[in-house]
């Protein structure tokens, strides 16, 4: 059988990024949570542009490094004792909280960095493209569809099972709030209106500073600690 050579591409540096993160905090951590979920969804994108999938590989890892570096850089500006953005704060600041289940650590993950953080790496990759949000759009709805494939496998891994419904059933209730597909279809809109509004800083920076909030304001929500 004849073997495919791989290349290096800069995917595979944010998956080297995730994995020694992984290694560097302890399992139970909320972040670190969040964490293994997005190196998860990170190598199956990986392994999508190895195999050909997207339309335009070069668009695909763009976009998903730009994505990438959005989380790594609130990572790196709390470790260096800085606010990160405020979509990110609640998971940070509740990381050890011993009422949040694992489950909510990974939707409030997921929603910092869908609703806010994948708006503005579209921007990003349209910038350093040099093109329109249409023309990624295949590529971000390729990504979407990764992340949905694996949104079930990632409630069922981290849902409590049933010798624990005291404290799933408020948790039921709870993640049943969020959606993955209102997320996605938010973020698309918000890049569109962030790209619209590049000629206009001040309100393009507005827009972004109330999305960064709404998004924060959700996750805090997303980390209601529950009774034992």
């Amino acid at each position: 059988m004849v073997q495919l050579e791989h290349f290096a591409t800069p995917v595979d540096k944010v998956v080297s990024r995730l994995r020694t993160l992984d290694a560097t905090w302890p399992e139970r951590d909320g972040v670190a949570v969040f964490n293994r979920v997005y190196l998860t969804v990170t190598e199956e994108v990986d392994r999508h542009v190895d195999a050909g999938q997207f339309p335009d590989a070069q668009a695909a890892i763009t976009l998903d490094v730009r994505f990438a570096e959005r989380y790594l850089a609130a990572v790196e500006a709390v470790a260096e004792e800085r606010r990160p953005p405020a979509c990110w704060r609640p998971l940070f600041q509740l990381r050890r909280h011993p009422g949040v289940r694992p489950l909510q650590f990974a939707l409030a993950g997921i929603n910092a960095h869908i609703g806010h953080d994948l708006a503005l790496a579209v921007v990003d990759a349209c910038r350093t493209l040099d093109c329109e949000p249409v023309h990624l759009e295949d590529e971000f709805d390729h990504v979407g569809d990764i992340l949905s494939t694996l949104e079930e496998r990632i409630r069922e891994d981290l849902m409590p099972g049933p010798d624990v419904l005291q404290i799933a059933d408020p948790l039921t209730h709870l993640i049943g709030s969020w959606s993955l597909e209102q997320a996605r279809d938010g973020a698309w809109s918000a890049a569109r209106a962030l790209w619209a509004l590049r000629a206009l800083p001040d309100l393009a920076d507005g827009f972004a500073r109330r999305l960064d909030a709404a998004v924060g304001l959700a996750s805090r929500m997303l980390l209601t600690p529950l009774p034992d």
